[in-house]
C-alpha cells in the first residue's frame, strides 16, 4: 500500500488490456474524447480498469476503459465503489475548517493542546506543532508509512499476505512515527506525512467526543446525499458494485499480479481508509470549491498553499492541492492510493467542472495525462 503525496505521472510498463468503453451521448463523445484516450492509454499502459466522471455546464459524462477482473475479463462499471486512499484527507481537514469556524478548536492550536504526550520523543514535540502544520505537512514529524518494517509487515508480499485483515489502532501508527527523528523542525519545510492526518483524526474525536468517521458522515456525507461514501473502520470487504483491486506487492513493478481487494484499510485511519465513487468525490469538491462546506475564511485558509518541497506547478493547502495546468487553468483537488487502487478528483476553482477517476491497481498509470485531456484537451 502507498499513499501518494500529489497528483503525478506514473508510468509504467505492465499487463495490457483491452479497452472498453461506456455508452455516452454524442455530445459527450466529443468533448470529453481526450480524456477517454487518456484512460484507454493508461490501459495500455499496465493498469487493468479505469473508471472516470465528470461534469461540467454541458452535463455528466460517465466512462470506463480496461477490465475491473482480469481472471474474468469483465468490465468497469461506471458505478464502481474504490478505496480513496489520500483523498480521505480533504474530508478530514473540511471536518477539521469547520470545528474552527464553529469555534470548536483553532488551527494555531499546539497538538500538545488536544493529544497530551503523544508526540514526543526523538525531537518530536507536539508543544511547538500547530494543527495548521499537520494539514499542509509542514509539521517535520515522520511518516510512520516510510518505517522500513512497517512496510515490509505491511506493503510487501510475504508481510501483507500475513497481516492484510490486521487491525491497527490509530496510536499503534503514530508510535511507529515516534521511534524516527522529524524530518526537520516544524515550519521550516514541507513533506508530505501521512501520520499529520492520523492526529488530525484523533484531534477531531477529542474535540467532538465522536469518531472522526461519524464526523465525517453526518457532517459531509449526509448534507450531501454521498450514498456510495463510507469510511469503513476496520471492515476488509468492499461494497458493491465494485472491480477488483491488483498490486505487485514488490520494490519494482514488474513481477507477478496479484488480487489485494481485502485489505484492513485501518493500516491508514485518517489519512488514507475512504471508500466512494467517481459522482461523490465530484459532488464533494465541487460543494467544497463552491462555499458550500465552509465559510470563505476556512476555504480561504485551505487554498493558502506551500510551495517549496512540492513537484513544479503543484501547491499544498490544507488537505487539498493546487494544480496548474499546461493551459494555463488551475484545477484543486487531491490524489490518493492505497494498495491496489490510484484515484484522483480535481474541479475547477468555481467547482463547476470536475473530474473524478480510478485506477484499480497500484503501479502504473499516468493520472496528470487524464486531468490535462479532460480541462486542458478540448
Amino acid at each position: 500500500m502507498k499513499l501518494i503525496a500529489a497528483i503525478a505521472v506514473v508510468v509504467t510498463a505492465g499487463l495490457a488490456l483491452p479497452a472498453v468503453a461506456a455508452p455516452a451521448s454524442s455530445s459527450a463523445r466529443a468533448g470529453h474524447r481526450p480524456t477517454q484516450e487518456a484512460m484507454d492509454a493508461a490501459v495500455g499502459d499496465g493498469v487493468p480498469g479505469v473508471v472516470a466522471q465528470a461534469q461540467d455546464r454541458q452535463g455528466t459524462w460517465k466512462a470506463v476503459s480496461g477490465v475491473g477482473d482480469i481472471q474474468t475479463e469483465k468490465p468497469r462499471s461506471v458505478r464502481d465503489r474504490y478505496r480513496v486512499g489520500s483523498i480521505t484527507k480533504t474530508f478530514v481537514a473540511t471536518v477539521v475548517l469547520q470545528l474552527e469556524a464553529e469555534g470548536q478548536l483553532s488551527l494555531d492550536d499546539t497538538v500538545e493542546q488536544w493529544l497530551p504526550g503523544l508526540v514526543l520523543g526523538h525531537g518530536h514535540d507536539g508543544r511547538s506543532i500547530t494543527l495548521r502544520q499537520l494539514l499542509n505537512h509542514t509539521s517535520g514529524i515522520y511518516d510512520y508509512r516510510a518505517d522500513e518494517t512497517f512496510r515490509r509487515t505491511y506493503a510487501l508480499k510475504d508481510g501483507f499476505f500475513e497481516h492484510r485483515y490486521d487491525t491497527l489502532s490509530p496510536y499503534e501508527l503514530i508510535q511507529v512515527a515516534m521511534r524516527h527523528e522529524p524530518d526537520f523542525a516544524p515550519g521550516t519545510s514541507w513533506n508530505y506525512s501521512n501520520t499529520n492526518y492520523v492526529l488530525a483524526g484523533l484531534v477531531v474525536e477529542k474535540a467532538t467526543g465522536n469518531p472522526y468517521g461519524d464526523e465525517i458522515r453526518h457532517r459531509i456525507i449526509e448534507p450531501l446525499n454521498l450514498h456510495a461514501t463510507t469510511v469503513p473502520g476496520a471492515s476488509t470487504k468492499m461494497p458493491h458494485p465494485s472491480s477488483r483491486a491488483y498490486g505487485k506487492l514488490a520494490d519494482t513493478d514488474t513481477g507477478p499480479t496479484y488480487d489485494v481487494t481485502e485489505i484492513n484499510p485501518s493500516v491508514a485511519h485518517a489519512a488514507g481508509e475512504m471508500i466512494s465513487d467517481s459522482g461523490d468525490l465530484n459532488r464533494f469538491y465541487s460543494a467544497l470549491l463552491a462555499g458550500k462546506l465552509l465559510p470563505a475564511q476556512q476555504l480561504a485558509a485551505m487554498k493558502t498553499t506551500v510551495e517549496e518541497g512540492m513537484p513544479p506547478h503543484v501547491g499544498y493547502g490544507l488537505g487539498i492541492m493546487k494544480l496548474e495546468l499546461t493551459c494555463g487553468l488551475t484545477v484543486w483537488g487531491h490524489s490518493g492510493s492505497i494498495r491496489g487502487s490510484s484515484s484522483a478528483a480535481v474541479t475547477t476553482e468555481d467547482g463547476r467542472h470536475v473530474l473524478a477517476f480510478n485506477f484499480n491497481n497500484d503501479w502504473s498509470g499516468d493520472s496528470r495525462a487524464v486531468i490535462e485531456a479532460e480541462f486542458c484537451g478540448y
